[in-house]
């Protein structure tokens, strides 16, 4: 403790830094659940994540660690020591009004139904999961209620994910998505483009495919000493910035699927590692929220992945790796990762401009479960509808339609939102980006990945929770959090592209 520093902010971040790390051990077991544990292991483990919610929930409401927020409110403090008081302050008053035992409920509840969702896709049986959805929903509203019962439940479970923009402005993001992206979508089904669609065509062993993205993450500089790769249903990543997974999934018809699907993770896995170790276990050691990790990810993806001049340099590794695709230009290599495909039914393979159509389809429909303006028994139905109406395609299983996401097993209602608001901050910070560090793309084409990496790290990375998300994007591009750059970015990538 130094002299300057307040003996109840040191207090305060001894408290932090347990909770923080028994949240840790829970993600380090859902990691396990999903990637290593027998299939027999879900009532254990059900029992395990259950208590530790439960251990999770008593510190952060334990009446001492309010008694040193009240202290704090008063103390002459640093900027960054504000922003932890504020950061705690803001866990803190929503767990103390909602009761250990539905926390613990909603744990177990959660997960009973990642393995009833397993089961479920894998039979395409939505009544299998049905149950254990409406479970869900109801726990999740009575949280929602404890939280603050005069407000939209909705918009409480919003904030769980992306607690500092209000959701009426992720409202306007993903209605002025939907404005755009429809009607481009429509102008490139009209479009007379013939794009190398067929160029990654045939079959390609899942072990190439693990080889190459490990190739991928090495060039992107992954640190494996503080990381690791593996397979898993859904993708995702977790972890501490001393240690961040990534997992994959592999399509042996689909090789590039992996590989941005990986890219996309190590977007998640570089912000983690970016995090500040001498702030492990408090909020400025901790990522700002979703919408920012989700535009990490979004970013690496497609404002690297997905660019010509990755391709410039990467398309030989590919090549190297599967040589049955002959000698692909690097034209036809960027036209197959870009090609736009609204029959596509799955939202982790859809190309980066119907995405957001997708997100808008999940966003309607949970909002609508939440508000109790929509029954279970009709998700199947309006989830087809919505995807006619919006992709001009219809599911013929539930497999491929209702069923093929993780996040509501999860009892993630409101997360759908941040993906695309990820989405256009990442538009809005490679702008930035490019503008500041020279020859950025000559580096990308060079494999040189630390000019973007650095700025990253200095703009976004290194604040963790110090400031609020439209701050935190102001500061690093000079704009507040829109869909602008996104939407003039899609307009003149998909317009060169279809010739519109």
């Amino acid at each position: 403790m130094s002299d300057t520093t307040p003996a109840a902010y040191d207090d305060l971040l001894d408290r932090v830094g347990r909770i923080a790390n028994v949240s840790h051990a829970s993600d380090l077991l859902s990691w396990d659940q999903q990637v290593m544990m027998p299939d027999e292991g879900t009532p254990a483990r059900s029992r395990q994540l259950s208590a530790l919610s439960a251990v999770e929930h008593d510190l952060l409401v334990a009446d001492e660690l309010g008694r040193l927020l009240d202290e704090l409110e008063t103390a002459d403090l640093t900027p960054e020591q504000r922003a932890v008081v504020r950061e705690v302050r803001r866990e803190q008053e929503r767990a103390v009004r909602v009761p250990t035992d539905l926390v613990e409920r909603i744990s177990a509840a959660s997960s009973e139904a990642l393995t009833a969702w397993r089961e479920a896709r894998e039979a395409d049986d939505f009544g299998t999961f049905a149950p254990h959805l409406r479970e869900l929903l109801d726990l999740k509203r009575r949280y929602a209620e404890h939280v603050d019962p005069d407000r939209d439940p909705y918009a409480v479970l919003f904030e769980e994910y992306e607690p500092c923009l209000p959701l009426d402005h992720a409202e306007d993001v993903l209605t002025t998505l939907r404005e755009a992206v429809v009607p481009l979508v429509d102008d490139i089904r009209g479009a007379d483009a013939d794009l190398a669609t067929d160029t990654f065509a045939g079959t390609f062993d899942a072990d190439r495919q693990e080889a190459l993205v490990r190739d991928a993450l090495d060039d992107l500089g992954y640190p494996w000493e503080r990381g690791r790769l593996d397979a898993a249903p859904h993708p995702f990543s977790t972890g501490t910035t001393y240690d961040a997974r990534i997992t994959t999934r592999y399509d042996e018809t689909d090789p590039i699927g992996a590989l941005l699907s990986t890219v996309h993770e190590f977007g998640h896995a570089t912000y983690t590692l970016g995090l500040p170790d001498e702030a492990h276990g408090t909020p400025l050691g901790e990522a700002r929220d979703l919408s920012i990790h989700e535009s990490q990810s979004r970013l690496w993806e497609n404002h690297v992945g997905r660019s010509r001049a990755f391709w410039e340099g990467f398309l030989p590794r590919v090549v190297e790796a599967f040589p049955a695709v002959g000698d692909p230009s690097v034209r036809e290599a960027y036209e197959a990762v870009n090609a736009v495909d609204p029959s596509n039914l799955i939202r982790v393979e859809a190309d980066e401009l119907t995405y957001h159509l997708h997100i808008v389809l999940r966003f309607e429909i949970e909002r609508d479960l939440i508000r109790g303006d929509l029954d279970v028994t009709e998700v199947p139905a309006v989830w087809n509808e919505k995807m006619e109406s919006y992709l001009g395609v219809r599911p013929e299983t539930d497999a491929e339609g209702c069923l093929q996401d993780i996040h509501w097993s999860h009892g993630s209602f409101g997360y759908f939102p941040t993906y695309s608001l990820g989405s256009v901050i990442a538009a809005q910070l490679f702008d930035a980006a490019e503008a500041e560090v020279e020859g950025l793309d000559d580096a990308i084409r060079a494999g040189e990945f630390d000019p973007l990496h650095d700025w990253l790290t200095d703009r976004i990375h290194r604040h963790g929770k110090r400031f609020e998300t439209n701050e935190l994007v102001s500061r690093a591009t000079g704009d507040d959090v829109s869909a602008d750059a996104f939407v003039d970015y899609a307009r003149e990538k998909y317009g060169s592209l279809y010739g519109l």
